[in-house]
């Protein structure tokens, strides 16, 4: 199974391919999608839904899962965010039924054991997990990566993690 992890974001949005094959997990790709805050809001949605029409294109992914938005404060981050997540979302909807969320305590539970893990724990698990020789960047990358390796980690568990 092809699993593609999301980090949302409007300026960069990180992305990760990974197969897993009987709880073996294999590194197909990752990287970014990064739109210039000059840009005109419209254009860089309009990127983004390009280059993620792109990858699924690339990739082929049988699930996709999302890290949930967590703001505290900022209010025009989240919803300048959660139309880039929209877009997305729209997206993988209209690719494969199979589309999940997770939130970020959740991710950092699923692959550290611990829910309120480090920036660098997680970055280092993704390494080992996926048998990189470096922690894969930018960080946006990487957390996307980890998005994809805790869906695989879930097994039969997923379907409580389907976006409702």
């Amino acid at each position: 199974m092809v699993i593609l992890g999301i980090d949302p974001g409007l300026a960069t949005l990180g992305w990760g391919v990974i197969a897993d094959n009987q709880h073996r997990q294999t590194l197909i790709g990752y990287g970014c999608i990064i739109t210039p805050p000059e840009q005109l809001f419209p254009q860089r949605l309009l990127a983004i839904q390009t280059e993620f029409r792109d990858l699924l294109l690339k990739y082929t992914p049988d699930e996709i899962a999302f890290e949930e938005l967590f703001f505290a404060k900022n209010v025009t981050t989240a919803l300048t965010v959660g139309a880039a997540r929209g877009v997305c979302v729209a997206l993988a909807a209209g690719h494969t039924g199979s589309v999940y969320e997770y939130t970020p305590p959740q991710v950092k539970q699923a692959l550290t054991g611990y829910g309120r893990a480090d920036k660098k724990q997680i970055q280092e698990m993704v390494r080992l997990l996926l048998s990189m020789e470096n922690i894969p960047k930018p960080d946006d990358a990487a957390d996307a990566l980890a998005v994809a390796l805790t869906h695989a980690a879930m097994g039969a568990a997923r379907g409580q993690f389907k976006m409702k």
